[in-house]
């Protein structure tokens, strides 16, 4: 099992924060959309969602998977930020929003990157597809592989741009693992590019269509999308006392609608929850007995941070538990689930968090599973 698929099933294995506390959970907003998110990045928690796994329209927020696609390419040295790419024919007819690119012209790599997150050019995305892939359907194929990945399970893409299509959707939920995945692997460039708030090519200035970088100093990204089926969308990113908010608002009914409701959300994530650190990055939670090993002993933690969110008021009275696997034998993998850190609050269970193995163990020799064999037939 591949590291990311193992983090992937750890955050996928955490249970919602407080299903079994929901009588001292803050009442959330009701918006006007048709679909929501909050998640507190840190600690990968939900703290309030409506309609998140109906399939909808994404718009423009697909931009966000083009943008992950673009930087992973210029990570694994296939294009090159000051690489000037090709504009064909297709890309420059392309439909919607532009960066106004012409056609049989070719642009740097990091003009089409401004041009796709800040100006939600079309024909930006359709150039940095073709540049990457060959073609953009080949590109859309890259994209659904990606997605599939990233655990975005209700997600398929036809298109690198947002334009409709039948086949084209995703939900509040795969938007929230592609959004946070993207800040997450590309911190650099998530800073450097989603909190632009205008860009200018071809002696046309156009704004970023993120009001909240405009009102909000705290927010530092990350993308708009429209269409007439879709509505009026926005996923929203803040920063406040080292502490990132997510939010995902689809389908409002203006502009002005998709910030409002989307500011009314991330601060009643920040006024509600505090945020409780638990664990570092590969700090050892415990030191178990591994049976059959080359090593008898192993240590166990988590492979990122570990943060709780907790209702305000409550933070002081987070305990939390290990409870270990029986018997862990050799071989162990890094990354292999080991135990579960069971999280309570006030004495009532609030949360579970799988805790993994640190190191990689390898089977011992002959003699060593021989002795452990029958020390286990007496444990």
């Amino acid at each position: 099992m591949s590291l990311f698929r193992k983090t992937a099933f750890i955050l996928l294995s955490i249970v919602t924060a407080g299903q079994v506390l929901a009588q001292q959970l803050p009442v959330p907003p009701a918006l006007a959309a048709k679909s929501w998110l909050l998640l507190e990045v840190g600690s990968n928690q939900v703290l309030t969602a409506e309609k998140s796994d109906e399939r909808l329209e994404p718009a423009s927020l697909t931009k966000l998977m083009t943008a992950y696609l673009t930087f992973s390419a210029m990570r694994q040295k296939t294009i090159g930020l000051s690489q000037p790419l090709p504009v064909s024919e297709k890309a420059w007819r392309t439909g919607g929003s532009k960066m106004f690119i012409r056609v049989d012209t070719q642009v740097p790599v990091e003009d089409l990157i401004k041009g796709m997150i800040v100006q939600s050019g079309n024909d930006a995305c359709v150039t940095l597809a073709e540049g990457i892939a060959g073609s953009e359907e080949n590109f859309a194929q890259m994209m659904n592989r990606e997605a599939q990945r990233l655990g975005m399970t209700n997600s398929h893409f036809m298109n690198s741009t947002g334009l409709p299509d039948p086949q084209h959707y995703t939900t509040a939920r795969d938007l929230s693992l592609l959004a946070s995945a993207l800040i997450r692997d590309f911190p650099e460039d998530y800073k450097k590019y989603y909190s632009m708030k205008e860009f200018r090519y071809n002696n046309i200035t156009q704004p970023n269509r993120n009001r909240l970088l405009f009102i909000d100093p705290t927010v530092d990204g990350v993308k708009t999308g429209h269409t007439e089926a879709a509505g009026y969308c926005l996923i929203s990113s803040a920063l406040r006392d080292k502490r990132r908010l997510l939010s995902v608002v689809l389908g409002t009914a203006s502009d002005s609608a998709r910030a409002s409701e989307s500011q009314k959300l991330l601060n009643w994530g920040y006024i509600s929850y505090d945020a409780v650190a638990l664990f570092a990055k590969d700090q050892v939670v415990a030191t178990l007995r591994a049976w059959k090993g080359a090593q008898s002993e192993a240590k166990v933690g988590f492979t990122s941070d570990l943060s709780v969110v907790v209702p305000k008021g409550y933070a002081n009275k987070v305990k939390s538990d290990f409870v270990a696997e029986p018997r862990l034998i050799a071989p162990i993998e890094a990354g292999q689930k080991v135990g579960t850190l069971k999280v309570s609050i006030d004495g009532k269970p609030y949360n579970e968090y799988p805790v993994v193995a640190l190191e990689n163990i390898a089977l011992g020799n002959i003699f060593i599973r021989l002795i452990d064999t029958i020390r286990l037939w007496f444990n």
